[in-house]
Formats: structure tokens, sequence, C-alpha cells
């Protein structure tokens, strides 16, 4: 017996394969422009907003939820964005899942698929992605449908998963266009705090009858924590040499540096002697300098042009180094005394020495005896005295040539392409001849 079969209508058979062609070609344009909009929306919750509403559109499903969690950590909620097929808030259930996170229900990402499928409807389908990037689970996405034929294909998965896939993408490109919005805040924050500091140090020289100057500061990073200064003495023909150095790099380093700068000044205007002069800055910067668990080291001097005498006070900085242009040898310029901020009543000591025509007097920070080769070692006292010496037994030296001589030395031995790992700075004085 033959079955009667309904015979071929070729016309009805193009319209549904028309129809099948205009539903994906209108599903591509709903995942192209999905995909667009994750490259190009400043407004990571106008992108949110979108999701829901094309994983609905495209699976066909009544409604999608997107939940985005903290940290990678489905027990931290984000946000919940709700939308039904139309585009248009879901409010009530949005509400719903958002008080069953605040009373401390969920603890899983199966604790949330649970939660949802209660809340949409125990009669209603759901379906779920997980938004990964790599390993790690930034959220869920769910579409559903409550109606009772609507099936779960291999083509809906496929789409769901590809919108949660892009979702992931979108968030880790807004995480990255942050990541560079604050980069280059950042960077523009240290260039004017760079900025600042480079104002802050001497940009000319005193003019001291009898006396060469020469100075230099390299920093590690754009700001540091180096510190040097020349301070006229009101009245007495006498003016400060001072050089520091704040433990640490960077911002903070620099601030503390500017703070010492300021205060040290207004010091010096009081008339005290060196030893007394650290007595009183240790003493007004201690409780600051103990909050922020930073200290500052500090070589404070006063050259005195009546006589040619320097005066000097040290809070455990570098010692000063004086080269006899007379001996031909290199002197050893210290006192004791702690650094600032260790104690609140540290005391300090002074000393004085007589310096002659030919003399030098170098100034120094740490960065320059602890720069590292590539190789581990250290450049070192020894080093720093030995390219002091051929510094000063070259005919016709000068303090910059002085200088020049130390800071080349100290680059030769780090080698060119070795990162400078301190700042470093120098001040060398020297008596005309």
């Amino acid at each position: 017996m033959t079955a009667n079969l309904r015979p071929v209508n070729i016309q009805e058979l193009r319209q549904l394969l028309a129809t099948i062609d205009r539903e994906q070609n209108r599903i591509q344009e709903l995942l192209s422009f999905l995909g667009y909009a994750l490259r190009s929306i400043g407004n990571i919750n106008q992108l949110l907003e979108l999701v829901p509403l094309i994983a609905s559109t495209v699976t066909e499903a009544d409604g999608s939820i997107l939940l985005l969690f903290k940290h990678q950590d489905p027990r931290h909620l984000r946000s919940i964005h709700c939308l039904d097929r139309q585009g248009r808030p879901s409010a009530q259930l949005q509400a719903s899942l958002e008080r069953a996170y605040q009373e401390g229900y969920i603890d899983s990402q199966e604790a949330w698929d649970r939660q949802v499928g209660t809340e949409v409807g125990f009669h209603t389908q759901v379906f779920g992605a997980p938004i990964l990037l790599g390993e790690e689970c930034h959220g869920r996405l769910y579409v559903y449908s409550r109606n009772p034929h609507y099936t779960w294909t291999h083509t809906r998965h496929r789409l769901i998963r590809l919108i949660a896939d892009q979702t992931a993408l979108g968030l880790e490109n807004t995480a990255l266009a942050l990541a560079v919005q604050e980069k280059k805040r950042q960077d523009q924050q240290l260039e004017i705090s760079a900025e600042i500091q480079h104002q802050l140090f001497p940009h000319n020289f005193p003019q001291i009858p009898g006396v060469q100057i020469a100075a230099q500061y390299y920093t590690a990073d754009r700001v540091g924590g180096d510190y040097y200064d020349f301070i006229a003495i009101p009245n007495k023909n006498r003016w400060a040499f001072v050089i520091g150095d704040v433990m640490g790099k960077g911002v903070p380093a620099g601030l503390i540096m500017t703070m010492t700068r300021g205060m040290l000044r207004a010091e010096v205007l009081n008339g005290h002697g060196p030893a007394r002069i650290l007595e009183h800055l240790n003493q007004i910067m201690y409780d600051d300098l103990d909050r922020s668990r930073r200290f500052v080291t500090l070589f404070y001097s006063e050259y005195d042009a009546s006589d040619q005498t320097l005066t000097f006070s040290n809070a455990a900085h570098m010692p000063a180094l004086l080269w006899r242009y007379q001996s031909k040898t290199l002197q050893t310029l210290d006192t004791i005394g702690s650094i600032i901020g260790l104690a609140p009543n540290s005391e300090y000591v002074q000393d004085q020495v007589q310096l002659l025509p030919g003399d030098v007097v170098f100034f120094y920070t740490d960065g320059i005896t602890d720069a590292a080769n590539p190789y581990g070692a250290r450049f070192d006292e020894e080093n720093l005295r030995l390219a002091i010496q051929r510094a000063c037994s070259r005919s016709g030296f000068s303090a910059q040539s002085v200088l020049d001589e130390v800071f080349k030395s100290v680059h030769n031995f780090i080698q060119p392409l070795q990162k400078q790992e301190d700042d470093m700075t120098i001040v060398v004085l020297q008596i005309q001849r």
C-alpha cells in the first residue's frame, strides 16, 4: 500500500529557506553589533544592558539575566542586569535576586543557578553559561523561557556561549582601557611631581668668593628621595651646604624630601649651629616620619667665607670626604648622630675643619657607593676614593671636573645598559688656589 504524499511546493520551500536565511542574517547582525559595541562603548554599564537583550533575542527566549562577580568570587556580587526580550527591565526579578544575595543564600555558582531557577519560576526553562576569562569565572549569563515547547538546541547553546565569551572580552577590554587611563593619570601626576621637585633644587649656585661649586642629581625614578641645598645664612657671611637621603624612592620619598627642605630652611633662619639645627629638625619631623615609617639621613655643614672654615654635623648620612691639596690625601668628615626620625630626642655633635687653597670637599649619597654592576658588585667607598684621587690629581682640576670624573667612573662600573637602582647625588665644594 502506497502512502499518499503531499506534493512538494517549491514556492513554499523557497520561502522557508528565505526565512531561515533572513533569521540567520539577523542573528549575525546582532552578534556583529554586540562585538562592535564591546569594542567601542566607553560606558561599561551601557554595554552590560545590551548583553541580556541580545542574548534573549538571538535564542528566542523570554528574557535574560547577567550576573557579574567581584574578584571572580560568586559570593561577592558586582551587578545584576535583567531584561526581557523586548528590552524592558525585569525590576521584580532583579530585586528578588538581590534580596537573596543580601540574605546570604548564595555561596557558589551552583547556588546562583538554583536561585535563578527559583526566581523565574519552577515551570520556566533556564539555561546558563559562565563568563570566562581564561580559567577565571567573572559571572553567569542566563536565558529563560516559559514556553513549554522551548528546547535548548545545539545552536542556541553555541549562541549563548558566544555571547558570554564576547561579554568576557568586553569586560577585559574595559579593564585594560581603565588601566591605561589610570596609568596615564599616574604618569601625569608623576610628571607634575617631578617638575615640582626639580623646581625645588637649586638652579643657581651661590656666588661665594674663592669657592667653586658643582652639583648633580640623577633619580632612579622620575621622583626621588635625594636632597641637596645651598642656603645663605643671613648677615653672617656663611652658607649652608646640605645633602640628604630619604629612605625609599618615588613619590613618597619625594614628599618627605620636600617636607625636609622646608623645615630645614626654617631652622637655618634661627641662627643655631649645625648640631642644634639637626636636633630641632629631628624633633619637629619625628611624628610625621614615625607615622610614615620613613627616615632621613642628613649631612649639614656651614662654610664661613671669612675664615674658610667648615662646621658640620652628621645625622647618619654618608660622611663627606675632604681632599687635601697640599698632602694629596683624603680625610673623612663625620660626627656621631642618628638618622632623623629614629628617636624623638636624639642628640647631635658638631665639628669644624680649616679649609686651605686647593682643598675639595666631596658630599654624596649612598646611591654612588651602592651602585651595582651586572655581576652584583658594588662601586663601594674604595672605588669612590680612587675616583676622587684620580680627578684631583689632574692638572687644572675643578669642582665640575671632579664631579664629572666620579660620575663617569660610576657609570662605567655599572655599565651603560644596567638600570640605576637608587638616586645618585654629588655636591663638590672647592677652595680656589
